[in-house]
């Protein structure tokens, strides 16, 4: 298993940047590389310990498909890849929010990740982790306009440039 690990301070409340990340469903609402995303089962149901959803990647050719395997509000949510077309063979993401002041939130956004295709994955391993640092740091950040500009009234400002040649999976 290979890691990559970033993290940000955010300036809004955890409980809004909780709020974003819990919106299971509606993440391609702020995710630059998700073009759509939707709860997998009951709709109806709330968003818990084995939730599941699947995002349309924004290259218009890969899927994910996601389930939470922890989910401590306020606290971390920890998501598992199970199914869909990256090249990982495994993926599971753990965002852990912290909170500095009541202002301000530390997100530490961490995945621990194998490759598929054997020895040639272990060669794109390297590659593969400095792609995912960059995305997700561009993640964080989309993360924080939407919460910022949710809480100033302008909206949601979905940051849709995503690179097509870099998907990402979807809470990572």
């Amino acid at each position: 298993m290979y890691n990559v690990t970033v993290a940000r301070t955010l300036n809004a409340p955890r409980e809004a940047v909780w709020a974003a990340w819990a919106d299971f469903g509606n993440v391609a609402v702020w995710h630059p590389f998700v073009s759509h995303s939707k709860l997998l089962g009951d709709p109806a149901e709330p968003v818990q310990l084995g939730s599941r959803r699947q995002c349309d990647l924004a290259d218009g050719k890969n899927v994910a498909r996601e389930r939470i395997v922890e989910f401590a509000p306020l606290e971390r949510l920890k998501i598992d890849l199970y199914d869909g077309t990256m090249p990982l063979k495994a993926a599971v993401a753990t965002v852990s929010f912290g909170a500095p002041d009541t202002t301000k939130t530390r997100v530490v956004l961490g995945m621990d990740f194998e490759p598929k295709y054997g020895l040639l994955g272990k060669l794109m391993a390297p590659m593969m982790k400095r792609q995912f640092k960059r995305m997700f740091s561009e993640l964080l950040e989309a993360n924080e306009r939407h919460v910022t500009a949710h809480r100033s009234g302008r909206g949601d400002e979905h940051d849709g440039n995503a690179s097509a040649a870099n998907p990402v999976l979807a809470s990572r």
